[in-house]
């Protein structure tokens, strides 16, 4: 049985800092299968899932959303994810913390971001219909998300990757 992910709505359990709203999201992202890491630059295996801004014409970006009082920062962050791009997986050490002001009006906010290995694909998740994901290259990605913020984000995880080849080679397997 698949339960219906529904998602949430309001801002009343908005989470702020200083008058700054907090937003919390995720780089999803998974590795090529069959290519041996260690062959490889990071870039080579590296696919990372973008979604569709809500309003027409404004590029791609990573799913994100408010952090919400009753529950942890993480789980905010799973949850916003699931809502707007329909993915799940496991969500790895936090990327860092950004400030930046919004592109719609004049609102400064507090972002945080995290990586997630994404482990599951949904059929049907609460944005689909106003969202479209895609599967590119790092690079791809970087040229075509509208936030600096989160580009930097996905320089800091390339960069995690890479130094890791541990990890990548357990990943790979």
């Amino acid at each position: 049985m698949v339960a219906e992910v529904v998602a949430r709505s309001g801002r009343a359990l908005q989470r702020y800092n200083c008058g700054q709203r907090i937003v919390v999201g995720c780089v999803p992202y998974r590795l090529k299968g069959g290519i041996k890491a260690s062959s490889k630059n990071i870039e080579d295996v590296l696919e990372v899932l973008v979604i569709s801004a809500q309003r027409k014409s404004k590029g791609m970006l990573f799913p994100k959303g408010g952090w919400e009082l009753d529950e942890s920062i993480q789980a905010a962050a799973l949850r916003e994810t699931i809502e707007e791009a329909g993915v799940s997986g496991a969500i790895e050490s936090e990327l860092g913390k950004w400030c930046f002001k919004s592109k719609g009006n004049d609102a400064y906010y507090e972002g945080h971001m995290f990586p997630l290995l994404v482990v599951e694909e949904l059929d049907l998740w609460p944005e689909k219909n106003i969202r479209q994901r895609f599967w590119v290259s790092a690079s791809k990605a970087k040229e075509s998300c509208q936030y600096a913020w989160m580009r930097e984000a996905l320089d800091l995880l390339v960069t995690r990757l890479q130094s890791s080849p541990t990890k990548l080679e357990d990943m790979m397997n």
